[in-house]
């Protein structure tokens, strides 16, 4: 996957700095100024979108050229995934860290009941949105949140989509939490920028963790690069050929790709 002209241009003269993955563009960004980004863009009600990478993400990314061209067409990327960030601090970005969807969701949550910064969450099943309604609330009690939305499973008529992006444009919310899962939320997310006028961000299962239906990892295992083998041995049946097959996917890919730099040095 390749990086056209306009897309190079648009990240250097907004400052960024990029990394090829896999031939997935990420970005070389702190938690802070990830943070700090996404809200200045909220604030201004910009209609931009921000993708949380992990390992399934670049790996899909790299093989189909629909969800490339999204991650591509982004105005930002994070490195969602220790070993994403790992790569990155190995093609020259020492010291980077992972950004993740969780983490995240929950840093700017906290910064936009400070700032007043109004959000909105767009995904999950109604039931799920209940129970994470219930843990926001109690811990963001000052926060304004100005919208849950749980979206049918089937595609939406242009009718039921061009109604949604009122309610979310109408209630003026600043940050958009998208929780549709990849690759849908990332296409959904490009198909909107330009009409949503808020920043939105894919942050995929960071609603059923944050709502409890999910259990996250321990700590010490997110520390060590072991979440994928928390969610692997909690949910087997759906989640093997995810972790067991782009994993081995995303290490060779690695090590092809350092190799290939090794060589060039």
């Amino acid at each position: 996957m390749t990086t056209t002209p306009n897309h190079a241009r648009a990240r250097a003269e907004a400052g960024r700095q990029t990394q090829h993955v896999l031939g997935v563009p990420i970005d070389a960004v702190s938690f802070v100024s990830a943070q700090n980004q996404v809200l200045a863009w909220g604030h201004a009600h910009d209609s931009r979108y921000v993708v949380l990478a992990n390992v399934h993400v670049v790996v899909t990314a790299s093989r189909q050229s629909d969800l490339g061209a999204a991650l591509v067409a982004a105005d930002m990327v994070t490195p969602d995934g220790a070993p994403v960030a790992w790569m990155l601090g190995k093609l020259g970005h020492a010291g980077q860290v992972r950004v993740s969807g969780p983490d995240l969701t929950w840093a700017l949550l906290g910064r936009c009941e400070a700032e007043q910064l109004p959000v909105y969450f767009f995904g999950s099943s109604r039931e799920t949105l209940g129970l994470l309604a219930k843990r926001i609330t109690g811990a963001f009690p000052n926060l304004m949140v100005v919208g849950f939305e749980a979206p049918p499973f089937r595609p939406m008529t242009a009718a039921e989509d061009d109604e949604s992006v009122q309610r979310i444009n109408s209630s003026g919310a600043g940050l958009v939490f998208v929780g549709l899962g990849c690759p849908k939320q990332e296409h959904w997310m490009q198909l909107h920028r330009g009409r949503v006028h808020a920043v939105m961000l894919g942050v995929g299962a960071a609603f059923d963790f944050h709502a409890g239906t999910v259990v996250r990892a321990p700590a010490w295992m997110r520390d060590h690069s072991l979440e994928w083998l928390h969610r692997l041995l909690s949910e087997p049946s759906r989640l093997w050929r995810r972790y067991l097959v782009t994993n081995s996917l995303f290490v060779l890919g690695a090590a092809r790709q350092l190799f290939g730099e090794c060589v060039k040095k």
